[in-house]
């Protein structure tokens, strides 16, 4: 992705905070959608959101991650309108709440990447890698906050109809270089790396991606397969019943170099943090 000369790093600042890399992260999801693939419909107030969060930083989450806009396969589209209209019911009263932990919008428009700045956000996770809205990038560069740019192939509609790669990992890798550099080029360097587990790919490509998730640690890398369908599929499991499943795939991903594990339940991804660290340092 980068000449092997460069040094992969461990801090990036953002609001006062310094959000740093020296042992991986729990990004803690919070969505606040109808129609998500597993949490969908969780809250019916403000109340319930702000009690879930709480518990969630009580865990140990690091990072909370909100979203507006479901982005499962063949999801309802919404406009950025209503998108953001959801946002503006949750996210002033989060940030007032919580004003020391890091909070990460999850969307691909750019004009709500900024207005949610504008709230407090912290950090900007865009699933289309700026595919989706042509002003991402400028907008991320001059916000100058930390941005996971993740791989994704065709859009939440149309990405798991017939996923195609040559070499995934090469394929994943070209196309992320090359978006890393137009960011370098607008002087931005702030990027969390995101191979999109489940966003246009086959089960093969993802474990291929797993398997190789090493290539990529130039940058800080998230790993995000929490309760998907990669793990139900493989093991006969739901959404429901895939808690283990979800920290047998944290684990390998840990050992394979992920800094961020995006997840629904924070103690179990700390548990295997925990654990890993303590199992390389001996």
């Amino acid at each position: 992705m980068t000449k092997n000369s460069e040094i992969k790093p461990i801090e990036y600042t953002c609001n006062g905070k310094s959000l740093t890399f020296i042992k991986p992260l729990v990004m803690a999801i919070v969505n606040i959608t109808p129609d998500s693939f597993y949490d969908g419909g969780k809250y019916s107030n403000l109340d319930d959101v702000l009690r879930d969060i709480e518990e969630k930083i009580a865990q140990g989450a690091d990072i909370i991650d909100v979203g507006a806009a479901s982005s499962r396969p063949n999801s309802k589209v919404i406009t950025k309108e209503e998108e953001w209209q959801r946002l503006t019911l949750y996210l002033p009263e989060i940030r007032k709440k919580f004003p020391n932990v890091f909070i990460s919008i999850d969307t691909f428009h750019s004009g709500i990447a900024k207005k949610s700045a504008e709230m407090g956000v912290d950090i900007i996770n865009d699933i289309s890698g700026g595919n989706l809205d042509e002003n991402m990038f400028d907008t991320v560069a001059k916000l100058n906050l930390p941005y996971i740019l993740m791989h994704i192939q065709g859009t939440p509609q149309t990405m798991q109809k017939n996923p195609l790669y040559n070499n995934v990992v090469l394929e994943v890798k070209d196309e992320l270089s090359k978006k890393i550099e137009q960011l370098k080029n607008l002087n931005f360097k702030k990027i969390i790396v995101d191979v999109g587990f489940g966003f246009g790919k086959t089960q093969e490509h993802n474990y291929t991606l797993l398997k190789n998730l090493t290539e990529f640690n130039h940058y800080p890398i998230l790993a995000g397969f929490s309760r998907k369908s990669m793990i139900t599929k493989i093991i006969g499991t739901n959404p429901v019943t895939s808690l283990n499943g979800t920290t047998v795939l944290n684990t390998i991903a840990l050992l394979n170099g992920a800094s961020i594990l995006r997840v629904h339940d924070v103690t179990e991804a700390k548990q295997a943090i925990d654990l890993i660290e303590f199992y390389k340092s001996v």
